[in-house]
């Protein structure tokens, strides 16, 4: 392992150029501004205009507390380089301010004042005392102009750059702190001079605000189901390469999972459950417009928001119907001195869990209990002569060095236990993630600069499993006068990926699990000449890895403007380009075979096969929110044009038998060479409108509504409209419930439906017919000489002018509710969704003469329902600030109608038929136990098809269902639910204290089935089968060499040497009705104090360690519970990732 620096990287030039450029600019305008003398000429202005125009010239900043200074008030100032001071005593003379100076602060003060004596002369008989102390927020940062006053009186002050205070007092007051967006506080003095005071945020006075489609909405006022996702609070600090690591768990109803550990694979991801004939998989939209969410910088979000229902989703149109994930970029803040942010970790990885092979012991004892003729295992040695050597070398291992040996036969012995899966991996895998930005801005302008690396080193030997992605953006806003702004994003991102996938019989995971444990791994001479051992390890040295490279370069262009108040106008041009290359090289090298069988090459012929193509996309999007209230009426309308269209190209070339092995390239090859690619062009556009309406805070309504076209469908068919409604009530706000004020802050009731149009799965062009090329014509009858086969063109496929949109009509259902000020709050939502007109080819088929396929139609209908709660709770106890926030969602899909091929028979028909039936269901047989005995076996239905001569006591019994005797097709049912979860949950749990930080995450699932496939057929002939560990506690002769010795119960049917079909049959003996609790991530920080960083220049300062995967709780046994189906190691397995790293900002 090793630390990667960012050489390798080949960016294109006139990008670094263009980085480069706009850095210096950015800088040069900084530095610029910072060495001017001040200048100030304005007439009747307001007093924060020279606050701006100090800020701008100079390196200072200015606070003060906007309660009680009036910065509009205007002023008049004319000076010429002229210090600050000189500015400051001017015009803020007769004010009732002054200013004091800390390092580059200015802070506004009021003038102090003598105390003043109160009507009833109370004041002036106390004793005055001074008293100090300290301002912070609920996190232990100090407040920066807090204001603390006197009640009663004029005395007041406000806190310095470490928000501390002094003030002279009366021994016996009360003093009342306020701060924006703080909920105020009153202490009493006492005769006490030192204070440590604590202000906590009020929640009511902050109401959180949500972005959604071409707008933002007050998260109080939103009638439509949306999660809005604190991007700091879920992503932290983990080691995660992509976005979707950060979102799994931490919303209900977005259902994200990883089924393997393979560096840089993405995750599959779905709003509402998976909707099996259509996919179900949501828009992903990064600033409105759509990108690949794991070419993405995590630390580059600013917010996510995730809208699940019609009401929400449908001003997106054709591409929304299954939910969409906004996700909103960071950009730079006006009126900021540079700000210099960088963030790492380095990280190490293990396999969560791997199979546990039987020993060499076991496994010979494994072929006794199967019944091998003669004690002769199938290569000719024999099995009790093989466990003596095998009991030898444990107890004398020095006799046998190399751990095996030959008998006078010429037998081959293998005795030492090998580790196939720790001898192809490394001791650990490495990851490392770098992210370093700069933002700031002046009056008029802000911007954003950021460089992102993230590498990733997998856990085989050799590190070919490996990912590399670099991440650059930058965002630049100008505000050209009062009324119009432009700003410029650019984003590029460039990723490679190695994946390690050929070899062997099984490929690399899958020979890792077959090979026995007493395999041979140790190279072998032959012919004077070592080879290696056929052993996964081998394949992953020797073999070369899939390179998969993609680029993404995105530029997004925005004009907003707002000519009146209430009313802005934006205009968005996007041009993204996508460029992908696939490259697999199967090269061909030599080694020894299993049980030294000879040199055997792993291809017979070398093959290079490569993929190329790009991807031009543009959009556009103009639209226009104009807000205005009429006394207790608020309205916002929205309204807008979307124009997207995309150009893709893509061709694939194989070639077989390459020359230069360390060169390898089609024009390099001599073999058969193949091409083929593929053309394929999209555009839809529409018009959108949305419409809020608010009466009162109390009653609120929504319209959406969308008319969209697309180019997948013909003319008369290709444009649809799709409106949906919502409504809100608060309930809270009525009248009758004044008497709930004291606990309840929020209960709104809320309800939407509506209908989206979606042309996603639908083959390109189905309502015109094509042609394309064949090499496969005969021309020339039977028994002729002279036919050939010759290249030529047929018809590709039936045109069907008919096909339009199929539709997604949501039904959603919410209570929304919130306790003491936001300290309680809870959220619940049913929903129904219902699919209809889904494309489907019918299950017939034309004259095999015709040559064509039948068109798609829409045909197929589903439905899909659920529910989603959230909790969450926000406490301080002592000086210890918890937040504990909790979800779940379940769902479940129904099909409604699915076209199918006639049915054989009525049991057939009743299976088969999907109509109204729920999907994500596991057909198989209902065991009722094993075997005792043989009268039993003789007894009993038919169910090996040979009158039950081939099973045994042990092996497992079937439910006859129908009663005919006979064990077959006819009794399958039912045996559960389907491999993907109904049921998922996800609990956060964060606290500080004293700077000291944790947050935890556990995520899980239930109400799935487990079907362990790869138990079902143990040891199966030389090298081959799953020898595992727990198939030694199976049913077994007393006496291996008596046959009518009595059989010894176990928890397994007994071994065999040819595969037993009786007992592999998909049962309820292989279910599991699962579930796990997943410790996904926990870590733990520290924050350095403010006043010991101020002092070499650092405002922020973090250090942290990270435990990804560190703990399951499952009742999945032998695999993994997140593995899709069967044994995990046939994939590249779950990691456990431990980390530390640092967050620095200057």
């Amino acid at each position: 392992m090793k630390f990667r620096n960012l050489s390798w990287l080949n960016t294109p030039v006139k990008i670094h150029k263009f980085y480069i450029l706009l850095f210096a600019l950015c800088f040069y305008n900084i530095a610029y501004g910072q060495n001017q003398p001040i200048t100030v000429s304005m007439k009747n202005q307001p007093l924060l205009k020279v606050f701006e125009i100090i800020e701008d010239q100079t390196e200072f900043s200015i606070a003060y507390n906007q309660t009680k200074l009036d910065v509009k008030q205007k002023v008049s100032a004319n000076f010429v380089r002229e210090a600050v001071s000189s500015v400051l005593n001017s015009v803020l003379k007769g004010t009732g301010f002054t200013y004091r100076q800390e390092g580059k602060h200015i802070i506004i003060i009021p003038v102090p004042a003598k105390a003043e004596a109160a009507p009833n002369n109370t004041t002036s008989t106390q004793q005055s005392i001074k008293i100090r102390g300290t301002i912070t927020d609920a996190q232990g940062e100090p407040l920066i102009g807090a204001n603390v006053l006197v009640d009663g009186s004029k005395l007041a002050t406000i806190t310095d750059m470490n928000g501390d205070f002094s003030l002279e007092v009366p021994a016996n007051s009360k003093l009342r702190i306020t701060y924006i967006g703080y909920v105020t506080q009153e202490v009493t003095v006492k005769n006490k001079t030192l204070f440590n005071i604590q202000l906590q945020e009020d929640t009511q006075t902050m109401d959180e605000v949500v972005v959604i489609g071409f707008g933002t909405q007050k998260k109080v006022n939103m009638t439509g189901a949306v999660a809005s996702i604190n991007i700091k609070e879920s992503l932290g600090d983990r080691p995660i390469a992509n976005v979707s690591a950060a979102l799994q768990g931490v919303v209900p109803g977005l259902k994200i999972e990883s089924t393997t550990g393979t560096p840089g694979d993405d995750m599959t991801y779905n709003i509402r459950g998976t909707t099996s004939i259509n996919g179900g998989e949501p828009l992903v939209l990064v600033n409105n417009v759509p990108m690949d969410i794991n070419m993405i910088d995590p630390q580059d979000i600013e917010s996510v928001s995730i809208l699940k229902d019609a009401a929400s989703a449908a001003i997106y149109g054709a591409r929304a119907a299954f939910g969409v994930i906004l996700i909103t970029t960071k950009q730079g803040k006006k009126d900021m001195a540079p700000r210099f942010n960088y963030n790492n970790n380095f990280s190490f990885s293990k396999a969560s869990e791997l199979p546990q092979k039987a020993s060499p012991l076991e496994s010979v004892l494994a072929y006794k209990e199967m019944g091998w003729a003669n004690d002769t295992y199938v290569d000719g040695k024999n099995i009790t002569q093989w466990e003596g050597y095998i009991r030898d070398y444990q107890a004398n291992p020095s006799n046998y060095p190399n751990g095996y040996i030959f008998d006078d036969q010429g037998n081959l012995f293998l005795m030492r236990e090998n580790d196939m899966f720790a001898d192809m991996m490394d001791n650990f895998g490495f990851m490392q993630n770098h992210s370093f930005s700069v933002s700031g801005g002046s009056q008029r302008t802000s911007y954003r600069l950021s460089l992102g690396y993230t590498g990733e080193d997998g856990i085989l030997v050799t590190d070919k499993d490996k990912f590399d992605r670099i991440n650059m953006s930058s965002f630049l806003s100008v505000d050209v006068n009062k009324w119009l702004t432009t700003q410029l994003d650019i984003r590029y991102a460039n990723s490679t990926q190695n994946k390690v996938e050929q070899g062997g019989r099984n490929g690399v995971w899958g020979s890792a699990m077959y090979l026995p444990s007493y395999h041979n791994i140790l190279p072998y001479e032959q012919d004077g000449i070592e080879y290696p051992a056929e052993t996964s390890a081998t394949f992953v040295r020797y073999g070369e890895p899939r390179v998969i490279k993609k680029t993404n370069l995105r530029t997004l262009g925005r004009v907003i403007i707002s000519p009146l108040k209430g009313l802005k106008i934006t205009g968005e041009y996007t041009y993204n380009r996508i460029t992908e290359y696939n490259r697999m090289y199967v090269n061909k090298y030599k080694y020894i075979g299993f049980n030294f069988t000879g040199l055997l090459n792993n291809v017979e012929n070398s093959r290079y096969a490569l993929t190329q193509g790009f991807t031009n996309y543009n959009a556009i999007n103009a639209f226009a929110n104009y807000d205005f209230s009429i006394g207790k009426h608020d309205i916002s309308i929205m309204g807008g044009y979307n124009q997207e269209e995309s150009h893709k190209e893509s061709q694939w070339s194989q070639r077989t038998d390459v020359l230069l092995e360390n060169l390898p390239s089609l024009s390099g090859s001599t073999g058969t060479a193949s091409v083929t690619d593929s053309f394929d062009e999209y555009a839809i556009r529409g018009l959108f409108y949305r419409v809020n309406y608010t009466y009162d805070g109390k009653y609120m309504f929504e319209a959406n509504g969308r008319y969209d076209g697309t180019s997948r469908f013909p003319k008369d068919s290709r444009f649809g409209f799709f409106p949906s409604f919502s409504a809100g009530w608060r309930i809270s706000e009525e009248a009758f419930m004044k008497n709930t004020k004291s606990f309840l802050s929020n209960l709104k009731l809320r309800a939407s439906w509506g209908s989206i149009g979606n042309d996603s799965q639908l083959n390109a062009s189905q309502f015109v017919s094509g042609w394309q090329f064949e090499d496969r014509f005969i021309l020339g009858g039977a028994g002729n000489s002279s036919a050939s086969i010759t290249n030529g063109m047929k018809e590709a496929n039936l045109a069907n002018p008919n096909i339009t949109w199929y539709k997604v009509m949501t039904t959603n259902v919410g209570l929304d509710g919130s306790f003491w000020g936001g300290k309680l709050s809870f959220e619940f939502d049913y929903f129904y969704r219902k699919t209809t007109g889904y494309p489907a080819t019918r299950n017939t088929s034309l004259p095999t003469t015709s040559g064509i396929p039948l068109p798609q139609e829409n045909l197929n209908s589903s439905d899909n329902r659920g529910f989603e709660l959230s909790l969450g709770t926000v406490q301080r106890i002592g000086n210890v600030n918890l937040q504990i926030k909790g979800n779940v969602a379940y769902a479940r899909e129904k099909d409604l109608y699915k076209e199918q091929a006639l049915p054989l028979n009525q049991y057939k028909n009743w299976r088969d038929n999907g109509a109204y039936r729920w999907k994500n269901v596991t057909w198989g047989y209902e065991h009722i136990g094993q075997f005792q005995s043989y009268d039993e076996i003789y007894n009993s239905p038919i169910q090996d098809g040979k009158g039950n001569s081939s099973l045994r006591p042990g092996d497992i019994k079937y439910k006859d269902l129908n009663g005919d005797g006979l064990i077959d097709a006819n009794d399958e049912k039912v045996i559960g639910k389907g491999t993907f979860p109904d049921l998922n949950f996800g609990l956060t749990l964060a606290a500080d204290w004293k700077g000291f930080d944790v947050n935890i995450l556990f995520q899980g699932a239930s109400n799935y089935t487990q079907v362990l496939n790869a138990l079902t057929s143990p040891f199966r002939g030389p090298g081959e089968g799953n020898g595992f560990r727990v198939w030694m506690d199976s049913w077994h002769k007393a006496d291996y060499n008596d046959p009518d010795s009595e059989w010894v119960p176990g928890k397994f049917p007994s071994l065999r040497i040819e595969g037993n079909d009786n007992n592999s049959k998909k049962s309820t003996y292989w279910t599991t009705d699962a579930y796990y609790v997943r410790l996904k991530s926990i870590e733990i920080g520290y924050t350095i104090p403010k006043n010991l960083l101020s002092k070499v220049g650092i405002e922020h300062l973090r250090v942290y360690a990270n435990a990804y995967n560190p703990l399951t709780i499952t009742n999945v046994k032998y695999t993994d519970p997140e593995a899709i189906e069967g044994w995990q190691s046939f994939y590249y397995p779950q990691l456990k990732v431990y980390s530390f790293g640092v967050n620095v900002s200057f």
